[in-house]
């Protein structure tokens, strides 16, 4: 098993990339820490990798908020005694997100704080357990929208999915000699609950797709998959890079139909 004798804090795992990493690790011989502010949803995951034989617990957490970070790293100290995986991966893309002069202050604001400042506190509570635990991975969820302006506005999430991945870069630089692998995990558009709220019409979906070379929305097993490479030691070279899973659209220059 790639994860034997590992633990890993998964954000946002009661749904999406999150929950199908948070079972994959688990399979993998991972124990996991179960983080979300859907205490149902999160708990869920928890009960799941355990009716399958894994180990795994919930904690309920804001991760734009400093305390809830703090909280959820010892967490895994005190059920685990270490931490070697931290995947920050929970993330919102807000319905009302759209260009400069329709996106509200307060949507911009709370986007910055789940998807950026969520990912920072979590580095900044997690880095010291997984020193302490030896060294390990820190795997933040970036987009593919960082590199592409999106045919559908969503000015506050795009923003955040390229402040995330400067500061995986820079986190990578300070860390790499203290045994800690930083990259950013990149999807590209996903059939997940998350955005499909967002392309909620079918014109929406298409305007999307038409820009995918596969011609199909990705998983989230699939992402779960590529988590799972930067998680353990088969990427024990890999530090300061960007996995970009996304079908191609990065590569491509489609005329829309």
């Amino acid at each position: 098993m790639r994860l034997k004798d590992k633990v890993a804090l998964v954000t946002g795992g009661s749904n999406g990339i999150g929950k199908e990493s948070c079972l994959l690790f688990a399979q993998e011989g991972a124990q996991v820490v179960v983080v979300d502010i859907d205490e149902a949803g999160g708990q869920a995951t928890v009960d799941q990798i355990r009716s399958e034989g894994g180990q795994a617990v919930f904690f309920k957490a804001d991760v734009s908020k400093a305390e809830d970070c703090a909280a959820m790293v010892q967490v895994a100290e005190d059920q685990y005694g270490r931490l070697h995986i931290l995947f920050n991966n929970a993330g919102i893309m807000h319905s009302d997100d759209g260009d400069s002069q329709s996106t509200e202050e307060d949507v911009w604001d709370l986007t910055m704080n789940v998807n950026v400042k969520g990912v920072f506190l979590g580095c900044k509570y997690g880095i010291p357990l997984i020193l302490k635990s030896g060294g390990g991975s820190i795997i933040n969820t970036a987009s593919f929208v960082a590199h592409l302006g999106a045919a559908t506005p969503q000015l506050a999430y795009t923003a955040s999915k390229g402040a995330v991945l400067a500061m995986s870069r820079e986190l990578a630089v300070i860390h790499a000699r203290e045994g800690i692998r930083v990259n950013a995990l990149s999807p590209g558009p996903l059939r997940t609950e998350l955005l499909m709220k967002f392309l909620n019409t079918e014109e929406k979906k298409q305007r999307r797709l038409v820009h995918v070379p596969m011609g199909r929305f990705g998983e989230a097993k699939e992402m779960a998959k590529a988590a799972l490479f930067l998680a353990s030691d088969d990427s024990s070279y890999t530090t300061g890079t960007e996995f970009l899973v996304d079908g191609g659209i990065t590569a491509a220059y489609v005329t829309p139909e």
